[in-house]
């Protein structure tokens, strides 16, 4: 290529043409807008309330000793404010169960774990009513009704909780525990979506 400092556009392209595997760029339009501040700002304040709303904390399920519940008890639950109707139907097994946790077999350690990821999960995802199978323990040690003692206190403690009761013969009887989670943030605005445009 020539080095004319003179040389005019023309020139220029003329000598470009003439060069092998050169060829000239399309004409894009795509303008990339940067985000505004006020975007950025929305986008970490949301990121941050759904790590807040998700329980982004450790597993707080208390490990020590609780008070024995016997096998053959039943166990109930329901927050203040939760419809007496509401809680009957958890009751009866008239909900739809969506997901189940079975806790027989496992380790405590193990059980610990699943019972909390089960719930923050399951909360996470908008599923609502479910069945932790946590077994009579008519010959578990160190008493019996092991597990089911636990289950009663871990579900009392876990935010995301609006009621639990013993299930129906069907589903497990004395040995399972039907679950009634919240709404999560996300159930709530589609709730809302939906009221308004209906």
């Amino acid at each position: 290529m020539s080095q004319d400092n003179n040389a005019s556009p023309s020139d220029f392209q003329a000598e470009m043409l003439q060069l092998d595997g050169i060829k000239p760029l399309k004409q894009v339009d795509t303008v990339y807008h940067a985000p505004s501040e006020a975007d950025i700002l929305a986008k970490q304040l949301k990121r941050q309330a759904l790590e807040k709303e998700l329980g982004s904390y450790q597993n707080h399920l208390t490990t020590e000793s609780v008070q024995p519940i016997a096998p053959d008890d039943v166990i109930a639950y329901k927050k203040e404010g939760v419809q007496e109707g509401v809680f009957k139907n958890l009751r009866l097994g008239k909900y739809d169960i969506t997901r189940m946790l079975s806790l027989q077999g496992m380790k405590f350690k193990d059980a610990h774990e699943k019972v909390f990821h089960f719930i923050v999960d399951n909360y996470k995802f908008g599923n609502r009513a479910l069945l932790i199978k946590h077994g009579m323990g008519i010959h578990s040690k160190p008493y019996p009704g092991f597990y089911k003692s636990y289950i009663n206190v871990w579900l009392r403690s876990l935010p995301e909780v609006l009621a639990f009761h013993t299930a129906i013969k069907q589903h497990g009887g004395y040995g399972a525990v039907y679950v009634l989670l919240k709404k999560n943030e996300q159930l709530k605005l589609d709730n809302r979506e939906k009221h308004k445009s209906g």
